[in-house]
């Protein structure tokens, strides 16, 4: 029975085996553990946040806050070995744990860079220059930033459970919010792992982290004016959230980073076999491999001109073939499971739905051979390549948590960025081209509809972080279905968690609220290139 950590103790629920939720391997089907949050005191454990953890926060400065997360870094880093470990059980690989791991490590290293460098040492931010507001220079105006006396809820999906809290932990912690973590079920024991590891190195004020293992249900009642709802998961759970009646009338913060079926549209300049179309092809085949396609960011659909569409078909395919299924720990293999059988038949249901309008072009949704382990007990699926009607709906609606995209050919300009709104709303597109003045207006019809676009032309196609890599510095989040919110984007996302009131004072009360001069609080010992 995996346990919560609450109120700076680690606290077992009072379920029994026969009412908790088992969790299974992913790759075996054997039991890994129970989970229940029956019997646990949430209550307590928001008002120890708030009346323990918000105040040794809040007494802290920008930089004191960014020391903290160097040290959770380190601690994370210095024992990540067990978490890539807990990660095969999932179906990660290697490269994917690294994903999820070594990438909640850099987010904690650039948050703390940046705060040093874009913050003050002080526990607040005065936003300038000052703003006169009458005649004279005697009355002016500023805008103050300061810590809420609140906390951060983190409702969690099962697809990053490391990176995904420590992202968010991040920014709770610069903006001087303790942070309560409920992570999704299936992959509860990671992040399980992961807050033991930074408990047991002591470096956070008492209060500032604590974990619920379950439901957290009966918790949205408890939150207040002052709290942040921080959810990441489907857009259908969003919706329910976002009308909860407390969080409604209390006009609790919610921020939601929710699904959409993001797209990657090769321009018409793009010919096959040109460098430019391989680097295409290398972004579709990432995003659906990757953590077995089981990212918020992964191209869903895959928008070509007409004229390419078999080329580009051909091209994925033979691509596709080379990816090895099948158990983490065996060699060789490229992709392991989805995250549970529940979630293969989702992705199954879903594929076919799409496929009403057109055909496989790869893989089997029932079929898959496997290298290492039993593809039955195991939640494998092949990479499900799919050529559908454009017009149809359920390539724009329906989107495939899994190893899956679509191909839709388009006839024109116009009708590409028509086919990526009907998205309703994504967190990312990319666009691979190099006509300049064709992807310059391409961006001005699409980016509405996006919270960021990758633009992908031969002189960046050899650095390129890739489609699916949300970076620290920029914002991640997205319109409409997407949820409408948005993470980290640097010092800015900092500022978003905090309350900016606007004064209205003298010069002389104005310059009391800026901090005294000190020297610069020490660099971290590692970088966030080296993490």
């Amino acid at each position: 029975m995996l346990q919560s950590h609450l109120q700076d103790t680690w606290v077992a629920p009072t379920a029994t085996p026969e009412t908790a939720d088992d969790v299974r391997d992913a790759v075996t089907g054997e039991l890994v553990c129970r989970v229940s949050s029956q019997g646990l005191d949430l209550a307590g454990a928001f008002d120890h946040a708030r009346r323990v953890g918000g105040p040794a926060l809040r007494d802290l400065t920008f930089h004191q806050r960014a020391d903290l997360l160097d040290a959770v870094a380190a601690a994370v880093r210095a024992r990540r070995e067990e978490l890539y470990a807990l990660s095969a059980r999932a179906g990660a690989t290697l490269t994917d744990a690294r994903y999820d791991i070594d990438g909640g490590i850099r987010v904690l290293r650039d948050s703390s860079t940046r705060a040093r460098a874009e913050l003050p040492n002080a526990p607040f931010l005065v936003e300038g220059p000052a703003e006169r507001l009458a005649r004279g220079e005697d009355f002016l105006g500023v805008h103050l930033c300061t810590p809420s006396p609140g906390l951060m809820l983190q409702v969690n999906a099962f697809n990053f459970p490391v990176w995904a809290p420590l992202e968010k932990l991040a920014q709770a912690v610069l903006a001087g919010l303790p942070t309560v973590v409920k992570p999704a079920t299936p992959t509860a024991y990671l992040t399980e792992r992961l807050v033991r590891i930074v408990t047991e190195a002591g470096v956070l004020p008492p209060g500032t982290l604590q974990l619920v293992v379950g439901s957290v249900r009966p918790a949205l009642d408890l939150l207040r004016e002052q709290d942040v709802l921080s959810f990441t998961g489907s857009a259908a759970t969003a919706e329910v959230l976002r009308t909860h009646p407390n969080l409604v009338s209390r006009s609790v913060r919610f921020n939601a980073e929710a699904d959409s079926v993001n797209a990657i549209v090769l321009a018409p300049d793009v010919r096959p076999g040109s460098p430019l179309f391989a680097a295409f092809v290398r972004e579709v085949v990432t995003e659906m491999t990757v953590k077995a396609g089981q990212k918020c960011t992964a191209i869903r659909r895959v928008l070509v001109p007409r004229e390419h569409e078999l080329a580009a078909l051909d091209a994925i395919s033979s691509e596709l073939t080379g990816v090895t299924i099948g158990n983490p720990a065996a060699e060789g293999v490229r992709m392991g499971a989805v995250v549970s059988l529940a979630q293969r038949e989702d992705v199954r249901r879903s594929v076919r739905r799409i496929a009403e309008s057109g055909r496989f072009v790869h893989g089997d949704p029932d079929k898959v051979r496997v290298v290492g382990a039993d593809p039955e007990r195991g939640a494998f699926l092949d990479t499900l390549l799919i050529s559908a009607d454009p017009e149809a709906a359920a390539p724009h609606e329906v989107e495939p948590f899994g190893p899956a995209a679509t191909v839709l050919a388009y006839r024109d300009t116009r009708h590409a960025t028509d086919l990526l709104a009907r998205g309703r709303g994504s967190l990312a597109a990319s666009v691979v081209g190099d006509d300049l003045a064709w992807t310059a207006a391409f961006v001005r019809e699409a980016a509405p509809w996006h919270g960021r676009l990758h633009l992908l032309d031969t002189t960046n196609m050899n650095q390129t972080t890739g489609h699916g890599s949300p970076l620290p510095a920029l914002r991640h989040g997205g319109p409409g279905r997407a949820g409408g919110g948005s993470e980290m984007a640097g010092t800015r996302g900092v500022v978003d968690l905090m309350q900016r009131t606007a004064l209205q004072a003298s010069p002389r009360l104005l310059d009391s609220l800026a901090p005294p001069p000190s020297s610069p609080s020490s660099s971290p010992t590692e970088t966030a290139e080296t993490a």
